[in-house]
């Protein structure tokens, strides 16, 4: 079978499987959230010290869900966990990073426009960036233990450096990824270092007939806010890959980091809301700061300057033929893939024409095509289909 059409169905399968996961995981974050911020004490009078309890109805019927402070007298069996829904969100979404953008760095990861650097050297540093940004956060959550507006902070300003350092070696889309990428391993970390070994330890002390520690649950709550905030950020550069507007631009890492940081002010007003605070003045900021940033990367007048005199279609077919028909073809010559991207093939006069307005967008005025500029489309060369548009893009 050939190895082109497996690696297209390894990627189907995988994004299937990613976003599959990923739903259970943030539903269920989501919802032990929501039920912490809802738990009142006991109306129980014996146990009301040690525990709470919430009142809800969903499905036909009504639950009474109780929390103990720290563990019950016995242990239940059976007891249910939750973690393999992060852990698959996370082994999926880095097999996608490898079979997508590691096997395929020069396409998604690599802009030539950036950087001269080799696929491999890319996923190398990317990978250890995703190791080195959990090693940070660890350390920032231990010496700034006490000081979440300060962790919260310090982690921003971060980032933020980050995203303007990567974008000087990835592509837009790259950066966005990348980003998105470190603040997952980040939140599946914080699932597997310190939040299951902190229920672990309750476990085994109450199995050895010990009174548990409370520290280490205290932690991983502590883990898991910061996890539920940081939800947003990760689908909002997940999405952001998808948004050439947003990222094929000098200044996309701004606009990436911008719209993290209306998510994660959208995910506080759920958090107050859950405590029965509704504070409607932060959806409503939120929504203003996504006007102004829509506002602000509006499309312009067309970035490359148009060449000077008269381009003819035979030109402009020929650049087409030479930068673009290598993935957009019947028959694309790429090797990444089997079939035109999103079904967009340029063969013919008739196809190119058709598809005029999405080429002036994404060649002319974004520059977010060619892929990475795998076939170096030079500034001259854009300013030539710029002419052509001009005069209004006959096929003549």
């Amino acid at each position: 079978m050939d190895w082109d059409y497996l690696d297209e169905w390894a990627q189907f399968l995988l994004r299937w499987l990613h976003v599959i996961a990923a739903i259970v995981w943030i539903g269920t974050s989501f919802y032990f959230v929501a039920l912490d911020k809802h738990l009142r004490p006991s109306r129980d009078r014996e146990s009301a010290q040690d525990t709470s309890e919430a009142w809800e109805i969903h499905g036909g019927g009504f639950y009474r869900v109780e929390k103990y402070r720290v563990a019950p007298d016995e242990l239940p069996n059976p007891l249910y966990w939750f973690k393999w829904e992060a852990y698959t969100t996370w082994l999926s979404g880095f097999a996608l990073l490898v079979a997508l953008y590691y096997l395929h760095a020069e396409i998604y990861l690599v802009d030539r426009n950036v950087a001269d650097i080799s696929g491999w050297e890319a996923a190398g540093l990317s990978i250890a960036l995703l190791a080195g940004g959990y090693v940070v956060y660890e350390a920032l959550c231990r010496l700034l233990e006490g000081h979440e507006l300060w962790l919260a902070g310090v982690g921003l300003a971060l980032l933020t450096l980050t995203a303007w350092g990567i974008s000087h070696v990835f592509s837009g889309r790259g950066t966005d990824l990348q980003l998105g990428a470190m603040l997952g391993t980040i939140m599946a970390a914080n699932v597997l270092f310190v939040i299951i070994p902190g229920h672990w330890k309750l476990v085994r002390a109450k199995e050895a007939g010990r009174e548990p520690d409370p520290g280490p649950g205290l932690e991983g709550k502590r883990r898991s806010i910061h996890n539920t905030y940081l939800t947003l950020p990760v689908l909002i550069a997940m999405i952001a890959v998808h948004f050439p507007t947003a990222y094929a631009r000098d200044n996309g890492w701004a606009v990436i980091v911008a719209l993290m940081v209306v998510g994660a002010w959208v995910r506080y007003y759920f958090n107050l809301r859950h405590e029965g605070r509704t504070v409607w003045w932060i959806p409503a900021s939120a929504a203003l700061a996504v006007l102004v940033i829509a506002i602000l990367i509006r499309p312009s007048t067309t970035t490359a300057p148009a060449a000077s005199g008269t381009v003819t279609f035979a030109r402009v077919q020929t650049i087409i033929a030479t930068r673009c028909a290598e993935c957009h073809s019947m028959h694309p010559t790429n090797p990444a893939f089997t079939s035109p991207p999103a079904g967009v093939v340029f063969d013919t006069p008739d196809e190119i024409a058709a598809r005029k307005d999405a080429i002036e967008e994404q060649a002319v005025r974004l520059k977010a095509m060619p892929l990475g500029n795998l076939t170096h489309m030079t500034d001259a060369e854009r300013g030539e289909l710029a002419a052509w548009f001009n005069a209004g893009a006959s096929t003549k």
